[in-house]
């Protein structure tokens, strides 16, 4: 029996070859895995004697050769097949282990050359794995170090591996090299800004960590991030206290942490409940800022997520801890801050130093028999407007950005009122827009008196202008573009009410 071993990986390889060497196998080898293998004193026969071919062109050219693909390729009922490889003095190989060229440790070096990206595409490795997996009803194929227990033992058990391993081995092999060729085009894309939304698209992630279940408990979860880390995303946090996190923390932690990176130039908290903001707030003081945002709703804040792009302190820590939260999640924490929150020890508390980094890119959602692939939404207007006879003074236009960057991130349709750069009321998600405002006047109760309104799409009836005066709202934001635009510009103008348009919509589905 025949085995060739290469491998960059080298863990592991000197035990496996020793035991498959005990066991009367011949080992092909080539470059470093030969010489490590030799210098723990086994027999290695080079590639390039059996290709009687040597090694050439800086090593990118050794196991490119028909006596070695043919060696795994030829299939060994096929009597023709045996006749050829006898003919053309093919032997065959039976076990391959290869793992590839590390291109993945490569690009994240920080400040890594194209040309030593490049060096470290892998051509004859995956060449040779895909080989083996396509013929694995006689060849073992192992690309993953892990793996060398379970062939070794069957080995020893059976001088065969099963159907079954085999077969489970393939697969891993064309997972592992589709990953590794999606990962390069990834990185050339990304290098020349390349177009994503091609004819087709492949993507890679790796796994983070398995997740005890997903949205409900009858359902199966794990979370992925991308080959190369994102500044500012969730899986470059490091978990500093509390439990492990769980799918829905991680959705809804994600959501606040998209609606912090819109407030990036002032001391903000995001409050976040079922992926709607239930609480945010501004203040020169963090601690004032989530008590603001507590406030807002302290009921739904409960078992909530808090975002911070400020330092946490011991005065904000005292606040929190005042209230069942599930995250926190902040650019640090001061050890004073760390003393106070030890008090609830199964409260997540993620240190994110790139916290509002707001870099470009796509997001995916999948369908029944499909994938939505669309750009993130960071843009915020396209102008500012003023559509009414009264125009709001320069603090008011501030409150209405404020309102403005909230209602970009709740869910459609949706309201947002706010007054002194706080979120006084949400309403998330309802089916028409008056839904909507009802819902956000209700909560607000008397708060709403001199609020600020945003809606996250256009007034198609001047009934909500209506609903606004009445309730006492002073100034509203939202994108215009409706037929009956001049109805709600006219109920403005009888209201007194300052209206601008953004031209821009923001449906969050």
């Amino acid at each position: 029996m025949r085995a060739l071993l290469s491998v960059s990986d080298k863990h592991g390889i000197v035990e496996f070859a020793t035991k498959l060497t005990a066991m009367g196998w011949e080992i092909l080898s080539t470059g470093g895995t030969a010489k490590t293998l030799r210098a723990a004193g086994l027999t290695i026969t080079d590639v390039s004697e059996v290709t009687g071919f040597p090694e050439c062109l800086d090593g990118r050219v050794k196991t490119l050769h028909p006596k070695i693909h043919g060696g795994i390729l030829g299939i060994r009922n096929n009597p023709d097949h045996q006749k050829q490889m006898a003919d053309l003095d093919i032997t065959p190989i039976d076990l391959l282990v290869i793992n590839l060229y590390p291109f993945k440790n490569t690009i994240l070096k920080e400040g890594v050359a194209f040309s030593d990206a490049v060096e470290n595409i892998d051509i004859g490795g995956p060449t040779m794995l895909r080989s083996a997996a396509k013929n694995f009803n006689d060849v073992t194929v192992v690309v993953d170090p892990e793996d060398y227990a379970v062939v070794l033992s069957e080995l020893k058990t059976n001088g065969k591996t099963s159907d079954q391993t085999r077969y489970n081995l393939a697969l891993k092999v064309f997972e592992t090299t589709a990953n590794y060729d999606t990962m390069i085009a990834d990185y050339l894309r990304k290098r020349v800004n390349a177009e994503v939304l091609q004819d087709t698209i492949t993507m890679t992630f790796n796994k983070v960590q398995d997740l005890r279940y997903g949205e409900n408990p009858h359902q199966k979860a794990a979370f992925y991030g991308e080959v190369v880390p994102v500044k500012g995303a969730l899986t470059a946090a490091k978990q500093l206290q509390g439990k492990e996190l769980s799918y829905n923390n991680i959705n809804d932690t994600n959501g606040a942490l998209e609606i912090l990176k819109e407030y990036g130039d002032e001391p903000t908290i995001v409050a976040v409940k079922h992926a709607n903001p239930c609480g945010i707030a501004s203040d020169d003081e963090i601690a004032v800022a989530y008590i603001k945002a507590h406030d807002s709703d302290p009921v739904s804040i409960f078992g909530g997520i808090i975002a911070s792009n400020r330092l946490i302190d011991e005065a904000a820590a005292k606040e929190m801890i005042k209230t069942f939260l599930e995250v926190i999640v902040a650019p640090g924490f001061t050890p004073e801050a760390l003393a106070v929150l030890a008090a609830k020890p199964n409260l997540r508390l993620l240190e994110l130093s790139d916290i509002t980094y707001n870099e470009p890119s796509y997001e995916v959602k999948k369908v029944i028999g499909g994938l939505l692939v669309q750009e993130r939404d960071t843009k915020l207007y396209n102008e500012l407007k003023v559509v009414t006879k009264l125009k709001p003074s320069e603090a008011e236009m501030d409150e209405l950005l404020f309102a403005w960057k909230a209602v970009k991130n709740t869910k459609s349709n949706a309201i947002s009122l706010t007054k002194d750069k706080c979120l006084i009321a949400n309403g998330p998600g309802q089916v028409n827009r008056v839904g909507a405002l009802e819902n956000a006047i209700r909560q607000a109760g008397e708060k709403v008196k001199g609020a600020v309104m945003a809606s996250d799409a256009f007034f198609p009836f001047d009934d909500s202008v209506k609903a606004a005066a009445a309730a006492g709202i002073i100034a509203i934001i939202q994108p215009g573009g409706a037929g009956r635009d001049a109805d709600s510009i006219k109920a403005c103008d009888e209201a007194g009410i300052a209206m601008v348009f953004t031209g821009m919509r923001h449906f969050k589905h």
